[in-house]
């Protein structure tokens, strides 16, 4: 049991080298995940479902007794980043299949990683998790329609397929996921401990998968969208806390809601562009994928030893004033 945890917790630990790493494999060898692509669906559907085993029935009660600022993080989420990534596509003149791939990234719902990046910037986990589950679950009717909204200045989108793909790879395993872990929690208590690793494992792959299939595009492109992708992110997570601030909300409550709609569920933007689009449309969820694995552990230290230095200095003024 040691062992499997020792192995989880350093797959986890050093989730952002794998990813780096599986990028520049991808790039240089592209060959090496070229049976990734295929998969993307499957791949998307087990970090989905394990999303569902971490999910237990308090966290939908939680929504309905506090949904004030669940619905408000919900709501940000659904029109700042849409709205920052059609901006964006517009400004940089970004072609069609580009456009497309960061519109989708900015619809998509958030990501479970940024339940994890509120913990470690100490902020409000609660608020977070509720968040991320209200908008998954909203994501197969917003995340078509937003798309279909803003990306149909530039290429034709399904709404309808685009439904038809989310309920399949996202709301079917996370219900599965949720349904197994209610009624055998307690005894698949070591499986669930491995679940994030394979969550890991899964988008690495992802990542290098797409890579590998748009390397040439990358070399031409690349330096733009990293920057377009950099700019998304970074919009995202200063409007949510601006937002949060402009409201007067706690400190931690400030620090969940720009976590939350600043990091995407990009992996649900890569199996999306690559089923109704192009590989080449799933370039800025890659992208975006390694970027806020670094961006997040980035803002949340910055956050967390800015709390830890304001109770050091309050503790200071205590002893000052006794």
């Amino acid at each position: 049991m040691k062992t499997l945890e020792k192995s989880v917790k350093f797959i986890g630990d050093y989730f952002i080298v794998w990813t780096i790493v599986a990028a520049v494999i991808g790039f240089f060898q592209p060959a090496a995940f070229a049976w990734v692509l295929p998969q993307v669906t499957i791949l998307l559907g087990i970090i989905m479902f394990g999303m569902g085993m971490t999910l237990e029935v308090d966290d939908f009660k939680n929504i309905l007794k506090h949904p004030k600022y669940i619905l408000l993080g919900s709501f940000a989420q659904f029109t700042l980043m849409p709205l920052i990534a059609f901006g964006l596509a517009v400004v940089f003149q970004l072609p069609p299949e580009l456009a497309v791939g960061v519109i989708l990234v900015g619809t998509c719902p958030g990501g479970t990683a940024s339940n994890v990046m509120t913990y470690l910037a100490k902020g409000d986990v609660a608020l977070s998790v509720s968040i991320t589950t209200l908008s998954t679950f909203l994501a197969p009717i917003l995340t078509p329609l937003l798309t279909a909204w803003l990306a149909g200045k530039w290429i034709p989108v399904s709404a309808g397929a685009m439904f038809i793909s989310i309920v399949k790879i996202v709301l079917i395993p996370i219900i599965l996921g949720l349904i197994i872990n209610s009624l055998f929690g307690s005894k698949l208590k070591a499986v669930t401990k491995s679940l994030p690793a394979v969550s890991v494992i899964a988008i690495v792959l992802i990542v290098g998968g797409v890579v590998g299939a748009n390397s040439g595009k990358i070399a031409t492109t690349g330096a733009a969208i990293f920057l377009i992708v950099i700019l998304h992110n970074v919009l995202g997570l200063l409007s949510g806390y601006f937002l949060g601030d402009k409201l007067s909300l706690e400190e931690a409550k400030k620090r969940a809601l720009s976590i939350e709609i600043g990091m995407q569920n990009s992996g649900l933007a890569v199996s999306l562009a690559v089923a109704h689009f192009s590989p080449a449309a799933a370039i800025p969820a890659a992208i975006f994928s390694v970027w806020h694995n670094i961006s997040g552990p980035l803002v949340a230290t910055y956050w967390s030893r800015k709390t830890d230095s304001l109770k050091e200095f309050d503790s200071i003024n205590q002893e000052k004033a006794s």
